[in-house]
This record gives C-alpha cells, sequence and structure tokens, in this order.
C-alpha cells in the first residue's frame, strides 16, 4: 500500500468524503463518524434505512473510550481479549457521535479492527470512521477490492484495495449498555468466547421494534440475486442452479466444495456466493453447516441470505 493512497484516503474521509477501505471482516463503506453530512451519504449510496445504525471504526481503546459516555469495566476485559479483532461493543455514546450514525440510539457500536490499512487511515484521519460493509443494503457483503467496484462502480471517491479479507463475515456484535451482556449479532467471536472471557451469561437478543440497535438484525441481508435455498442431504429442487457443499455433492449445473472448518468456511463464504451468483442460474443451494456455537456467525448469514 502506498503512503500516498494512505494519505489521499484520510483526506477524503476528513473532508466528508467516501472511502472503501479493507477490514479482517468485510469491506467497508467509510465516512468521518462524527461528520453528519458524510453519513448522510453513506446511507443514500447504500439504500440503507436510517433505522439501521453504523459500526465506528477506532484506531486504539484510547479512541473508542472518548467516544463512550459510559465505559464499563466489561469492555475493557473484551477489549484486552479480542481486539484488535471482529468484535464489536455497543456502549453508551457521547454527543460528539452524530445521531444519524446510531439511528437516533443512545448507544453506538464501535471496534477496533485487526487491519492495518484501515488503522492507519483512521490513524493518519484523526477521527473515527463510520463503515458498514460496502455494499448495496441487503446484498452480498464485498471481500475483495473487485467485489465493491461490481457494487458501485465509479461513484465513491475512493477505494482502497487491501486484497482479499482473512475472516470474510462481519463482526460479532455484543451490547454492554445494560445490566448483562447481550449477543445482538453472532459472528466468529462466539457466545461461548464471550462468556468464557466475562465469566459470566451473555444473553442472545429477542425480537427488535423500530431502530435496531446493531447492523444485520434485518431478516434478509447478505442476500445474492439469485434466490438462495438452504438444504440437507443434497436434495437440490429442479431447474439450473449452483451448489455450495461440505460433505454430498449432489450434481448441480455449478457446485463449490466448502472447507469442513468453521474459520475457513466463513472466509470463502461471501466469494463463493458472489461467484455463484455471477452465473445468472436458478438457484443457490447451500448444504447447511453444523448449528453449533462455532458456526453460529455463518449460520446468521446463510439464514439472512435466504429470499423470501
Amino acid at each position: 500500500m502506498r503512503e500516498t493512497d494512505l494519505d489521499q484516503a484520510a483526506t477524503i474521509l476528513r473532508n466528508g468524503g467516501l472511502v472503501a477501505l479493507p477490514t479482517e471482516t468485510v469491506y467497508g463503506l467509510g465516512a468521518n463518524a462524527l461528520d453528519a453530512g458524510a453519513v448522510a451519504r453513506i446511507y443514500e449510496v447504500k439504500g440503507r434505512p436510517v433505522t439501521s445504525p453504523l459500526i465506528v471504526h477506532v484506531c486504539s481503546v484510547e479512541m473508542a473510550r472518548g467516544l463512550a459516555r459510559v465505559w464499563p469495566a466489561e469492555a475493557d476485559t473484551l477489549a484486552a481479549r479480542f481486539w484488535p479483532g471482529p468484535l464489536t461493543m455497543v456502549v453508551p455514546k457521547r454527543e460528539v457521535i452524530p445521531d444519524i450514525v446510531t439511528a437516533g440510539l443512545d448507544t453506538v457500536g464501535l471496534r477496533l479492527p485487526a487491519h492495518e490499512v484501515m488503522l492507519e487511515v483512521i490513524r493518519r484521519a484523526g477521527v473515527p470512521v463510520a463503515a458498514p460493509s460496502a455494499n448495496r443494503f441487503t446484498e452480498l457483503s464485498p471481500t475483495t477490492a473487485d467485489h465493491v467496484r461490481a457494487a458501485f462502480g465509479n461513484t465513491l471517491d475512493m477505494i482502497l484495495d487491501g486484497g482479499p479479507c482473512k475472516v470474510g463475515i462481519e463482526s460479532t456484535v455484543v451490547s454492554l449498555a445494560g445490566e448483562e451482556p447481550v449477543l445482538l449479532r453472532p459472528g466468529m467471536v462466539s457466545r461461548e468466547d464471550l462468556e468464557a472471557a466475562l465469566g459470566r451469561q451473555v444473553r442472545m437478543a429477542g425480537k427488535v421494534e423500530g431502530a435496531h440497535p446493531s447492523p444485520g438484525m434485518h431478516h434478509r441481508h447478505y442476500s445474492p440475486r439469485t434466490p438462495v435455498i438452504l438444504v440437507r442431504g443434497g436434495k437440490l429442487p429442479a431447474g439450473r442452479g449452483a451448489y455450495l457443499w461440505m460433505h454430498t455433492s449432489a450434481h448441480a449445473e455449478y457446485e463449490q466444495r466448502m472447507p469442513a472448518g468453521a474459520v475457513a468456511y466463513a472466509r470463502q463464504l461471501y466469494e463463493a456466493l458472489h461467484a455463484a451468483d455471477a452465473l445468472g442460474l436458478d438457484w443457490i443451494a447451500v448444504e447447511m453447516p453444523p448449528d453449533t456455537g462455532e458456526w453460529a456467525g455463518v449460520v446468521d448469514r446463510l439464514r439472512r441470505a435466504v429470499s423470501a
């Protein structure tokens, strides 16, 4: 990555522009989180409803603390264990964070990403960066710069190419804003991981009316244009389709064997769905992975990808 590219991205962000940035999870569509006008452009470009809040990315725990009205001791515990990394913590926000970032809620999701390009741009810009996934709302998240270009063409001010994302699905989101921790969105930091670090139970979020306390809580999300069908045992529908499988091949028009481990599977999931979606077939069938804690983030993304 050239120094001039990092400086240019930082300048664009400071001046209210939009930059697609790599993280270890997926590529983010970044804007200055302290600039309400810049953040409004994110919602406009993505076609994202204003009831869906944005995650704010920081380059240090100190920056995160400066954005939180309350920084619980459990936030320090989780930051020490999982930051930098694919964990977002929701805490009460300071007024410096515009309401448009948080869907009008009094809380904000904060994350310290494990990607040096993103971290360095935040350092050089000197501002936190609001950055949802760099895709159209409800569509597949991007794990390469080419995915971002396919979604937005030349409409963004800059796309920084940091190579393929190493985690491959969006971050785990846990709320620390109440009396007990609540898992709002599963990811590759599992519920069991959180409970082990905190030494107590983490409750699963229930159904939410109105503004969502976390991104990724819409019933349909992360979806290809091609209808997605979840199957067990390789029973495929009629017509021409693509099949992503782990254990049972069923001879579809196009097949992609997926890894048997959750970490490797998550890393390849969106890339495989993008490739299958580009074929213009009738359906994409996916053999369901195990419904266990380590697979919870993958299972969540697959269930939300189903066209309904």
